[in-house]
Order: structure tokens, then sequence, then C-alpha cells
């Protein structure tokens, strides 16, 4: 199976953090123990004060109380507390802390920030069980922010997204420029799929036809749809397959 492009984030000499790849530390992936065990060890003392205090509050008044939870004020605080490369592993241990359920995420979504949006999107897997968030996928995968659509096809789509909308947002990744290793469960949902083979083909066709090149991801994803070739089964005692 491929799995998707994740990120570590290492503090830098003047504390804001730069994003190194490594596999399972993306927040859509990691447990969210382990999200928090490994942002807690890269954050300064400060910063690291203000992420406990932040989850304390979120865990103690989850939920929405009034126009605007406590916990929603601390999503807007989290880039310039904890640093851009740390802030969506921030938002979306805050709303696990606060047990938003689909209704907050979609309040958080439709007015929050693109930066606010890509958390939630990172916090579907972990915070809604069923298919009641798609409309947030769906919105993103309507976008051409390329940060946002790298989140919206995380494990959550992979779970939840039809057969039809799946193919469509790996196309739109294709269109776009957004690395296919953000598409979770590409290699399980490709397998033998002919539809997909037929619209990539299409996709290539077109880009020949313009004179542009092919993205080398076409071909990764393209090589994924084949079925599996059954193997041949063992010779019997006089040289037949058995």
């Amino acid at each position: 199976m491929t799995h998707p492009h994740t990120t570590r984030v290492t503090q830098d000499a003047d504390g804001t953090g730069t994003a190194r790849d490594t596999e399972g530390t993306t927040p859509a992936l990691a447990p969210p123990d382990r999200l928090r065990a490994d942002l807690s060890a890269r954050l300064g003392g400060a910063a690291r004060a203000w992420l406990d205090q932040a989850l304390d509050e979120a865990a103690t008044h989850p939920g929405g109380h009034g126009p605007l939870s406590v916990w929603e004020l601390r999503l807007a605080e989290a880039g310039r507390r904890c640093g851009p490369a740390h802030a969506d592993a921030a938002r979306v241990l805050i709303l696990h802390a606060a047990r938003a359920d689909a209704d907050a995420l979609a309040r958080v979504y439709a007015q929050g920030t693109a930066d606010e949006r890509r958390a939630v999107l990172h916090a579907l897997p972990h915070l809604v069980p069923g298919p009641e968030a798609l409309p947030l996928v769906e919105d993103a995968l309507r976008t051409n922010d390329t940060r946002l659509l790298a989140a919206a096809v995380g494990p959550y789509a992979a779970r939840h997204l039809d057969p039809h909308q799946w193919r469509h947002a790996v196309l739109k990744c294709l269109f776009t420029g957004v690395s296919v290793d953000h598409v979770a469960d590409l290699a399980h949902r490709a397998h033998g799929d002919a539809e997909l083979a037929r619209m990539l083909a299409d996709y290539a066709a077109e880009r020949r036809a313009a004179d542009r090149p092919v993205p080398e991801d076409l071909h990764r994803v393209l090589a994924l749809t084949e079925p599996a070739t059954d193997s041949p089964r063992p010779a019997g005692p006089h040289g037949k397959e058995s």
C-alpha cells in the first residue's frame, strides 16, 4: 500500500520549525497520543506550556459554549504560539481534546482560515467515524488550494468517498500538481479500477495532444489500476498444470 506523504517538524535555531518528511507523523495518520508526544518534543518551553493549557481548556470545556468556544480561539492562536510548521498538529490536538463532532467541525471549517480548514480535514479520521463530514471534503476538493487538496485526500476521503468522487479527487491532484503520495489508501482503491484507468488514459491523451508533458504521477497511478495477474498453477506429475 502507498502511504500518504507525511511530515515531521523539527525545530530550527530561530524556533519556528521546518517540515521534515518522515513516515507516520502526519496529523491525519498519527494517533493523538503519539502526535502530542512528537509535537511536545519539538516545541520550546513557552509553546509547550501554551499547548498544554489549550488542551486542558478544550478537554474541560468541550463542544460548543456560546457563539465561540475558548478552544476555537486557541485554534486561531496556534500558528503564532507554536509556529507555522507545528500549527497543523497543535490544531488537530485541540480539536481532538474538545471532542469536536461533525457539527462543530463544520462550523470551524466554515468560519476558519485556510490553515484552520486544513486542520479540520486532518482531524476528520480521528473524530468522525461516519460519512457526515463528507461535505467538508467535497468543498476542499472544489478549491485550487493545493494544501487543502492534499489534506482532503487523506484517510477520511479514502474511507468514505464513493468511487466516482474518489476518482475525480485523484484527477484533481494530477490537474493541480498535488503529489499522489498524499492520497490515502491509493494502491488499494486504484487496484483493478478500469474506469480510473480509462480516465487517466484520456487525460494523458489530452496532454499529449496539447503538446504538454504527462505527469509522472499519472503513470504511477495507472500502473496501480492493473489487476493482478493469476500466477500459473504448479505443474502436475506429468508436466501439465494441475
